[in-house]
């Protein structure tokens, strides 16, 4: 049936009762301007959070710095700074999507109790730039604060239609702040940010080096020494009463001297091959390549040798990426090639197996990206599935007589 609008004229139709073809109920606006709105209205709390122990601990220093508790409430200050400006990147992170990188840390010596002295820690953090930016971030939060969310909560509702846009333009003002007094302030800092993690990737990766030879030590060569020390002392108590058990037992022993030898030959190779020392990177890359299962051809056209440490870091990145093309490529041939370009020894390993590999969490190329980007280094895969893949890697070069 249809039903008629008298003063109208216009002709409806009514809708069922039971209709379950209603639209969904939708949200005016999207995930992204209601986090946007979420960080505007938290500007005030949190400003005043910021505002007030910024304000005290700045108070009680003044009022304080002729005595001797002063200038360390001060110093104290500025490290809770720190903490609220590492807070406030977290918050612009989760609810407007900005990632800025994290300023340099205090000193080593400052995280771990140095031996500069307390004098010398104690001014350390008082010039600390980073606090003190933090601070002034979290003054002006305050009026800021009180201005968006005055502003948010009279869109929200009276002004309704124009929220969307009120919401981006201030959240841009907030980005703004976060990233001028938030993030690292110029490229310097960045980069001791950056030199600060690499090295815990460095240390991390050393240490693990230490305890793999000490495992291979204890559980390969020494074990094998334990066992031939034993044989020789059971073949000196027959050598009179049985010559011809003793020559045998001496026998085995001259065996296990050959391989433990052999074994001790692997871990040395492991930690500075002395084919690499005494000849360099092309006979050392010779060498592994004759190790690997597939045959590889080795390029090197480098008019110098570099620095021992970048002769390592290069030797050892070919014989871990030829040691996977062994295991996991099903290739029939690979190539290396390294050669200098300016300021950069560059290497290139390629093989024809099926592809597929990746620098993804948990592989060893992960591992292996770490360790190069922890000497200023890069490492980009090439693997598409099927094949081929290529592996390019740069690190810095070192003249040989700079060390």
């Amino acid at each position: 049936m249809t039903a008629q609008t008298a003063t109208s004229g216009i002709s409806t139709e009514a809708a069922p009762e039971n209709d379950d073809r209603l639209p969904p109920v939708r949200f005016a606006f999207g995930r992204g301007t209601w986090k946007e709105v979420a960080h505007l209205l938290l500007n005030l709390p949190e400003g005043i959070i910021g505002f007030l122990y910024v304000s005290l601990w700045l108070y009680a220093g003044a009022a304080l710095s002729i005595t001797v508790v002063g200038l360390p409430l001060l110093a104290a200050g500025l490290t809770g700074a720190r903490v609220l400006g590492a807070l406030e990147r977290r918050r612009a992170r989760a609810l407007l999507g900005l990632r800025v990188d994290e300023p340099s840390r205090l000193p080593r010596t400052m995280r771990r109790g140095g031996d500069s002295g307390f004098m010398g820690r104690l001014w350390t953090l008082l010039k600390d730039p980073v606090a003190w930016r933090s601070t002034l971030y979290s003054f002006i939060r305050l009026p800021w604060g009180v201005l968006t969310f005055g502003v948010i909560m009279v869109a929200l509702f009276v002004g309704w239609p124009v929220l969307g846009h009120l919401a981006r333009g201030l959240t841009n003002v907030d980005r703004a702040m976060v990233r001028g007094l938030l993030s690292p302030s110029s490229e310097l800092e960045r980069r001791i940010a950056e030199l600060e993690q690499d090295r815990g990737v460095v240390v991390d990766t050393a240490a693990a080096d230490l305890r793999r030879i000490e495992r291979d030590l204890h559980d390969g060569a020494q074990a094998r020494l334990v066992a031939l020390a034993m044989g020789l002392g059971l073949a000196k108590e027959k050598l009179l009463e049985d010559p011809e058990t003793a020559a045998k037992m001496v026998d085995e022993a001259h065996g296990e001297v050959k391989l433990a030898l052999q074994e001790l030959r692997d871990l040395a190779r492991g930690i500075h091959p002395a084919i690499l020392t005494d000849r360099g990177l092309g006979a050392a890359l010779s060498s592994v390549a004759g190790r690997c299962t597939v045959p590889v051809t080795v390029a090197v056209d480098l008019p110098a040798r570099p620095a021992p440490a970048i002769e390592g870091i290069a030797y050892f990145t070919v014989s871990e990426l030829l040691q996977n093309i062994s295991k996991h490529s099903g290739a029939r041939s690979a190539g290396v090639e390294l050669w200098r370009r300016a300021d950069r020894l560059l290497i290139q390993v390629r093989d024809d197996g099926r592809g597929g590999a990746s620098t993804g969490s948990g592989s060893g190329l992960a591992g292996l990206a770490e360790r190069l980007g922890s000497v200023d280094g890069l490492f980009v895969v090439d693997s598409p599935a099927g094949g081929p893949t290529v592996v390019t890697a740069e690190v810095p070069w070192r003249d040989r007589t700079a060390g």
